[in-house]
């Protein structure tokens, strides 16, 4: 017979939870048990405002007709299909319209499942791409402090985030960090990009100097740092390290897993602050969250250089099982059309200066030492409590929740990042919640 921790099917024991507190969570649960519109319906019938997009991938909003019938449809017909020397036209469709919607030529698109994957891929491209080319000398990456880039060995090693870095060892060599931008002290309460900090990307001419270009394939970096609480570029910063990039014959990569699909006011980070990468990864709003799936997209060029092998020869030893799964194809295609048809983009943008004051409201609320923002996404910095950083955001998440807002928190940063189809009136009550809530926390 089973014994007891084993016998329920609703026993929490067995499900170790990601970037959880375990115990906290399993001691009090916060179950979600369906999802519409902007909203979540918990377990005791309970309504919760989605102020995060879930987990920064429902940018259309929760259950949207067009890709659950999509989705159904699809696994009706195909359920699943062999990328490997074989395809779909779903694949293929949905590369095309990505290819459409992407910034200059990047144009070639490799199917991932997640953020953490299309890291990984990217950093494997990038370093075959210069071998492709005669220079496998480039093997090194460069990242940056407090960048997220996924989970995987490649994700955390170039990632600059300490707590996702010091329980995993040595992790991956030849990798090196350009520092944060983040400047409370010139920059705090900053509206959109700040006005200090462009010169931080100087430090990457310092890197070259230590390591010589010809040792460096990649810069990866985040257009908007999210999932560290969202740092916003200084105005001039990426034009810089792309001149630098160009300069030195290096490529870059932009993280767009949380800036792609809206997340800004514009398809991609890339649009919105008017530079261009030569690769970029994405997932979370490719497929609005219904499906795991990733894209990396790269430029003409980084593609055309594999494709000097021998025909029947395969150019890159890369890929997953699920690349380009027929289902989650299928929930793309639909999540760009709902993108496109309702302009949830163009609609992004123009609520974005009412999200921008609502939170700037907070300045002066006590315990909030900054707040930033841009598009629709914002931050708002809490002074840490002695002794117990993070608790304090933590606290002010589970009373949030318990007055029916979802909110996230790293540190002891609040994140905001709602569906693009976010209403006024829902942005105020996000915005009343946490000035009612934190004047209460200790």
């Amino acid at each position: 017979m089973p014994d007891d921790t084993r016998s329920s099917v609703n026993n929490l024991r067995p499900f170790w939870m990601p970037f959880t507190a375990n115990r906290q969570f399993k001691s009090a649960p916060r179950m979600l048990v369906s999802a519409q519109g902007m909203y979540y319906t918990t377990d005791d019938g309970r309504e919760i405002l989605d102020g995060t997009a879930g987990l920064w991938c429902v940018n259309a909003g929760h259950g949207r007709e067009k890709i659950v019938e999509a989705v159904q449809k699809q696994v009706a017909i195909l359920d699943y299909a062999p990328a490997f020397q074989m395809g779909h036209p779903g694949a293929f469709e949905l590369a095309s319209r990505l290819a459409q919607l992407a910034p200059a030529d990047l144009n070639s698109i490799f199917f991932c499942n997640s953020g953490s994957e299309a890291v990984d891929t990217a950093m494997k491209i990038a370093i075959a791409y210069h071998r492709a080319r005669g220079e496998g000398t480039r093997t090194r990456i460069i990242g940056r402090e407090r960048g997220y880039h996924g989970v995987g060995f490649g994700g955390i090693s170039v990632g600059g985030i300490v707590t996702n870095r010091k329980f995993f060892g040595s992790l991956l060599t030849g990798v090196d960090h350009l520092p944060h931008t983040h400047d409370i002290a010139k920059n705090a309460f900053s509206k959109g990009q700040p006005e200090h900090g462009a010169n931080l990307a100087d430090e990457l001419e310092k890197i070259v100097t230590l390591h010589d270009a010809s040792n460096i394939a990649a810069v990866i970096v985040e257009p908007l740092a999210g999932s560290t609480g969202v740092l916003v570029p200084p105005k001039g910063y990426l034009e810089k390290i792309r001149a630098i990039c160009d300069k030195h014959g290096i490529l870059l990569i932009f993280d767009e897993v949380i800036t792609g699909f809206g997340r800004l006011g514009t398809a991609f980070g890339a649009d919105k602050f008017g530079v261009i990468p030569d690769m970029m990864t994405t997932a979370k709003g490719i497929t609005n969250g219904v499906i795991p799936m990733a894209a990396v997209f790269a430029r003409d060029g980084i593609y055309d250089a594999f494709m000097n092998a021998p025909e029947n020869t395969i150019e890159l030893f890369h890929g997953y099982t699920y690349s380009g799964h027929p289902i989650a194809a299928a929930a793309g295609i639909a999540t760009l059309d709902v993108y496109r048809d309702e302009q949830l983009f163009e609609r992004a943008a123009e609520m974005a200066p009412y999200f921008e004051n609502a939170l700037h409201s907070l300045k002066g609320t006590k315990h909030v030492i900054d707040v930033r923002n841009l598009g629709l996404v914002g931050g708002i910095e809490l002074e840490p409590r002695a002794g117990k950083p993070t608790a304090r955001a933590f606290e002010t998440f589970l009373k949030a929740y318990d007055a029916g807002v979802l909110i996230r928190t790293t540190g002891d940063i609040i994140a905001l990042s709602p569906p693009l189809i976010i209403e006024k009136h829902q942005i105020d009550r996000i915005v009343e919640t946490l000035a009612k809530i934190l004047p209460t926390i200790e």
